[in-house]
């Protein structure tokens, strides 16, 4: 590929992003929109807006990358979880550690590419991207010392950087552990494979079991019953009835009469379909429900401490292991109720199956793949496309098609990978929603390192090129050829799949069509109780993915660095303010996904030593090669003191910690008041309560908000009970600007003023025509 071709698809990338982010600084300010841009504040701050007209509103602005910027690590931490955090770190680590890599390759390594060879050069437009590799410098050259250097320089800063952000994201586990708001789960223990008695009912076999053998500090029980769609139905019909609250419900009229009417037969009335009263229908359902529940061998057990809770959940309960199983149970919000049920003996053919389906997924995307290689390759795609050779001999057409073309339909082959992988880490059996989206963060991180990764560079040159008699140091040094070469089509990628994708995340792309829909082709009111949730187990593998292109690219084609640091700024301010304002938090796993990206960074540092053994190899310098042998045992090393030091801390709570809690509480008399919360904590059957609009204010402004209300502003006090306000009370719920009230004033003075001089000519006419 030639730099003009790959200039080309930047421009792309780059008007496509300026057009969608200027698209958003415009929609945000719209009323219609608010919901989709704005969800996580109006859900969980119960705020009511209201629509008004501001000419500020069409005019794009910056105001809200700097309140992206200037928010604190504790205000997203207070907003968004730990998970949040976590993830913000992995991205502050990414631009820390490229900065670097993009000052010593760029300024140290991509010299010695370019000028590698002594050969006539051609402008810089028109020279080919391999000129600015690895490829390009002569074998048994002198200059690879400089690759080595930067290589253990690399190395050891990621390392450190990753202690660091280990230690503070543990740090941060821990307060999470001790913070004010009291966490059922640290006294909860799930049990599961309860196993059946000649007793009649299933709660009595679990107060049994833990009165004899934790009789200290057994408190009571909840068992799980197997609803499945039964719940669904029953949930639904409640909230058609006005369950939650029937006195203020609003949807039934709950005075209201028998109509009669007449009969269109005889004439005479007939009360056949009549309005039967609300707490009727809430009695029958209620009967119904209760009726076609069944208790599962699963049930939630309360202990009277956080320390009485960790030792039931660490123990073997019996000589069985799959009998009495324990764990700690998950927050209230986190518990995926439709899993609990499932028998726990099944879980492994399950577990056992769903490997197998990923496999299956992960091989029937080969073919995919191959196919976009080949659009990357214009002189395989003419022998193989021989119709094709006049339209690929216009230059524009061939810089699309393969400057352009095959990240995209590579991008749009991976939107089906991530539905895929949550629905298989349903079938797993998790408890919980973040151990079902930790689970298919994993599937989708392995799935982008295989195909994006490993199966483009063997697609790429490697199978065409071996023969079935290729011995295993034959596809090695096929690998390390290979690689500096497929860096065109990861430049390409990382302006597709990393820029324009969050442009995408920006616009809320699907909430906007959504949006549309309900509104104005299904005329439904909105549900403000409807806000996703943050997709980590998309995001993440997605930014892992380019930190390993990052990696393993840096010192053999330096030219990628530049693209994956813009990647990286701008993932930056996307995500804060899409964590700050759309999503809401609605469970928290308290910073697990920062093992994984631990684990993967490590992967990449060794995978480009290896790397770089192999290409060193092929340039016949052994001494560069062996270079390259200490830092995996170094990397290796300090992955395992991380694993010693850090990783225990993510896989349970230290019992210290939560006995110093129990005494605390102890003392302050708080354990009362803990023990009667936990009797409401776990409900699988709640009531649907409607999220009432207590307060109306404005929110979305550009501008700081700690700032006095402006003129026009609605008052806090104010609630939606109250009457209509006037036209001139109103503001916009988005800006802080002009408010309403002046603007309506300038309407009428003018309006006057043409009225008035209206007058005046009609006299003047009238008087002519009199005289």
């Amino acid at each position: 590929m030639k730099i003009s071709a790959l200039m080309t698809s930047a421009g792309i990338n780059i008007g496509i992003c300026v057009l969608l982010w200027s698209l958003y600084s415009v929609l945000r300010k719209q009323p219609a929109f608010v919901r989709v841009y704005f969800g996580r504040r109006i859900a969980e701050e119960n705020r009511l807006l209201r629509e008004a007209f501001i000419l500020e509103r069409f005019v794009p602005s910056t105001g809200w990358i700097v309140k992206a910027l200037q928010c604190t690590e504790e205000e997203l931490l207070a907003a968004a979880g730990l998970d949040a955090v976590a993830f913000n770190r992995m991205l502050v680590f990414s631009i820390r550690i490229f900065s670097l890599a993009a000052i010593l390759c760029l300024f140290g390594i991509l010299p010695v590419h370019y000028f590698g060879r002594k050969m006539h050069r051609l402008e810089i437009s028109s020279e080919q991207l391999h000129m600015f590799t690895v490829g390009n410098v002569e074998v048994q050259s002198r200059w690879l010392w400089v690759h080595s250097i930067v290589l253990y320089i690399i190395s050891g800063v990621a390392c450190f950087l990753l202690y660091v952000e280990y230690r503070h994201i543990a740090r941060l586990r821990l307060i999470h552990l001790k913070r004010a708001t009291v966490n059922p789960g640290q006294f909860t223990v799930l049990v599961r494979g309860i196993p059946k008695t000649t007793n009649e009912s299933c709660s009595t076999d679990v107060d049994d079991f833990f009165t004899k053998y934790h009789p200290s500090s057994y408190l009571f029980h909840q068992v799980v019953y197997k609803a499945g769609k039964v719940q669904k139905i029953i949930t639904g019909a409640k909230k058609a009835c006005g369950m939650s609250d029937p006195s203020t419900d609003t949807t039934l009229d709950q005075s209201c009469e028998a109509i009669t009417y007449p009969c269109s037969l005889c004439g005479a009335s007939s009360d056949s379909f009549r309005l039967l009263p609300t707490a009727e229908v809430a009695k029958n359902i209620d009967n119904e429900f209760w009726n076609c529940l069944q208790e599962c061998a699963a049930a939630f057990v309360f202990f009277k401490t956080r320390y009485g809770a960790l030792v039931a959940s660490e123990a073997l309960q019996t000589s069985n292991p799959t009998n009495w199983v324990t764990d700690l149970a998950p927050e209230p919000d986190d518990v995926y109720w439709s899993n609990i049920w499932l028998p726990y003996k099944q879980l492994w053919i399950r577990r056992i199956a769903t490997v197998l389906g990923s496999l299956v997924f992960l091989v029937s995307f080969l073919l995919p793949v191959a196919f976009i290689q080949g659009l990357s390759r214009l002189d395989q795609l003419q022998k193989k496309l021989p119709f094709l050779d006049g339209l690929l001999k216009k230059p524009y057409m061939s810089q699309i098609i393969t400057g352009y073309l095959p990240s995209v339909i590579l991008l749009l082959f991976l939107y089906t990978v991530s539905p895929i992988m949550i629905r298989f880490s349903t079938m797993e059996g998790p408890t919980s929603h973040s151990e079902r989206k930790k689970s298919a963060c994993s599937k989708v991180l392995y799935f982008y390192i295989w195909n994006v990764f490993f199966v483009s560079l063997a697609s790429g040159a490697v199978i065409s090129q071996l023969s079935p008699s290729s011995s295993t140091k034959d596809i090695a040094v096929r690998l390390a050829h290979v690689i500096p070469e497929q860096t065109t089509f990861f430049i390409t990628y990382v302006l597709t799949s990393g820029w324009a994708s969050l442009s995408s995340e920006l616009m809320q792309l699907f909430g906007l069509i959504y949006n549309f829909i309900i509104k104005y082709v299904l005329r439904m009111k909105e549900d403000i109780a409807f806000v996703p949730t943050f997709p980590y187990h998309t995001e993440i593998p997605k930014v892992m993915l380019f930190g390993l292109l990052g990696f393993s690219c840096s010192v053999l084609a330096p030219l990628i660095l530049p693209f994956l640091l813009v990647y990286f700024f701008l993932g930056y301010v996307v995500y804060r303010n899409q964590l700050l304002n759309v999503y809401r938090m609605r469970y928290d796993s308290g910073g697990l996904y920062w093992p994984i990206v631990h684990n993967t960074v490590i992967f990449s540092l060794v995978l480009t030593q290896v790397i770089c053994f192999g290409v060193f190899g092929l340039k016949e310098s052994p001494v560069a090669a062996g270079f390259t042998i200490p830092p995996i045992f170094f990397i290796l090393s300090f992955n395992q003191y991380c694993r010693t030091r850090f990783l225990p801390l993510f896989k349970t709570f230290p019992s210290q910690d939560l006995i110093d809690l129990d005494r605390e509480d102890e003392r302050s008399g708080r354990m009362e008041h803990i023990h009667h919360r936990l009797r409401s904590a776990y409900r699988q059957f709640p009531g649907n309560e409607d999220i009432k609009l207590e307060k109306i204010v404005t929110v979305g402004n550009d501008e700081d908000q700690d700032e006095g209300p402006s003129s026009g502003e609605p008052n806090g006090e104010e609630t939606c009970e109250e009457q209509e306000p006037s036209r001139r009370d109103l503001s916009h719920p988005t800006l802080k600007g002009l408010p309403v009230s002046r603007l309506w004033d300038s309407v009428r003075s003018i309006a006057f003023l043409w009225t008035a001089e209206k007058r005046s000519g009609d006299s003047a006419l009238i008087s002519a025509s009199i005289n």
